[in-house]
């Protein structure tokens, strides 16, 4: 089912990546580094990685969006932005193809948004680690 489902992806992954940068633009960046122009640079190797990621198995389920430490981590908008871009290529895709079951595609949506969950939860944290300005995500700026 895995397979099935990065296949079903690699052959959005031009459209993904549009519907991404679009959903990026919409927010306000909360400083430089969280520009779309600037993270645009980071999709293909962050879409490989949930590929990737795809293939290894899951241990538990990530059911909580991380959130960053820092109201200034150029990644949160970057895997909000991410994930409902692969979460709407997903559904879109399911619906074209009536043959998956119920219980397949909630799984594939469950194994989909752990596996870029844990991707965003590793790369919040590193962000937040060399953070300088440590604002509260709450702050108002």
């Amino acid at each position: 089912m895995q397979a099935a489902l990065q296949h079903r992806l690699q052959r959005q992954r031009a459209e993904i990546r549009r519907r991404w940068e679009i959903l990026l633009r919409i927010e306000r960046a909360p400083t430089p580094l969280a520009l779309p122009d600037t993270l645009i640079h980071l999709f293909d190797h962050t879409f490989d990685e949930v590929l990737h990621g795809l293939t290894v198995p899951q241990r538990g389920i990530e059911e909580v969006r991380p959130e960053p430490a820092c109201a200034c981590n150029p990644m949160r908008m970057y895997f909000i932005a991410f994930e409902q871009a692969l979460m709407e290529a997903l559904v879109l895709s399911q619906a074209a193809d009536p043959a998956p079951s119920a219980e397949e595609r909630s799984s594939s949506a469950s194994t989909l948004s752990t596996t870029v969950r844990r991707i965003a939860r590793r790369e919040l944290a590193l962000y937040d680690g060399l953070c300088q300005q440590k604002r509260p995500v709450n702050s108002s700026g």
